[in-house]
């Protein structure tokens, strides 16, 4: 089992946990994973932070597909491990929601699963400069010809001679994308994964390695797998500063017919406080949200309270089938506890 580090991105001022990565880089934690909402970038902090590493692998959870197009995703993936001494970067991937990508980017929301497709077919012909890099795709094609097209453009290749085995992992939740991205990435940052739910992931899985149709298998295949950790004594408080994020994600970040985040809810049985917390969201009673949000929730997908009892429950999600266990905190004493966890030291 491998540890990662989740930083997430910025609130109001930019706060960049150097010493915090260090030392989960010194416990042997194997990567730090940066994101990206409508505020700080997720790639410009990686790039700090392969100055200032010397080992940590650098992932994007997520670099969203709105903010950037295939060619400039691949550029940007390519500088940054080529400054971190190749070999360090993880492009993870993935389409965010309808309202980031046209109320913020601008960008049609169109067909996410063809748009993921195209992106990352092109992503891996930049990285592999074989030749000039042409896609006829169902969403994104180069060179563009379009509406608005000057008819001159034509098939490029990178200046750059980027390491053609950069990873990409793709974020997703739903049974097309996730076999999609058994079939084209090389890991998976799944939403909403919990001890248990590798039951209804994983014949998706195995279809989309089928389609693959080279051999592929969950051996070849990471799943990132994302748990907050808070360490502290009463449980119950723990549980409850976890609340505000449920409420925000399950109740107002999406469409009140489009929440992937409510959907994950739903589909692990808790259909009705879903349905409540949404509700009172949207009515701007944001308190009574986040205390609508149940316990048995925010515990089933976290490992919270005295180290003992993080120890005793992060045996599940080793059990898991997860590959790598990303920690979502900035306490130093959650990366500690979780490294003794997982015998890292």
């Amino acid at each position: 089992m491998k540890l990662a580090l989740s930083i997430g991105y910025s609130s109001a001022k930019l706060d960049l946990p150097v010493a915090l990565v260090q030392r989960a880089e010194e416990l042997g934690y194997d990567s730090v994973w940066s994101a990206e909402a409508y505020g700080s970038d997720a790639v410009t902090p990686l790039a700090f932070l392969a100055a200032v590493t010397k080992k940590i692998r650098l992932g994007t959870g997520i670099m969203q597909l709105a903010a950037r197009t295939p060619a400039n995703a691949a550029m940007c993936a390519g500088t940054v491990d080529a400054l971190a001494g190749g070999g360090r970067f993880i492009a993870g991937l993935g389409v965010s929601g309808p309202q980031i990508v046209e109320g913020w980017y601008g960008q049609p929301w169109g067909r996410p699963y063809y748009r993921l497709k195209d992106y990352v077919a092109i992503m891996r012909k930049i990285f592999a400069r074989d030749e000039p890099v042409a896609h006829d795709g169902r969403e994104i094609s180069l060179p563009y010809t379009g509406e608005g097209a000057s008819g001159v453009g034509k098939p490029l290749k990178s200046i750059l001679h980027m390491n053609r085995d950069i990873p990409i992992y793709l974020a997703t939740g739903g049974e097309s994308t996730v076999k999609l991205t058994a079939e084209i990435a090389d890991g998976w940052i799944p939403m909403g994964f919990v001890p248990g739910c590798m039951d209804e992931y994983g014949p998706w899985l195995e279809e989309g390695f089928r389609r693959a149709g080279n051999g592929k298998s969950l051996k070849d295949f990471d799943i990132q797998a994302n748990v907050h950790v808070e360490v502290a004594d009463d449980v119950k408080a723990a549980l409850d500063r976890l609340k505000p994020e449920v409420a925000l994600y399950v109740g107002g970040m999406g469409h009140k017919d489009k929440n992937f985040h409510k959907d994950q809810m739903i589909r692990r049985g808790f259909g009705d406080a879903a349905d409540r917390v949404q509700e009172l969201y949207l009515a701007h009673r944001k308190e009574e949200a986040i205390a609508a949000v149940p316990d048995e929730w925010v515990d089933m997908k976290s490992l919270v309270g005295p180290p003992g009892r993080i120890r005793e429950r992060f045996r599940a999600w080793e059990d898991s089938g997860a590959t790598s266990i990303t920690v979502r905190s900035r306490h130093p004493e959650a990366i500690e506890v979780i490294a003794k966890a997982a015998r890292l030291n």
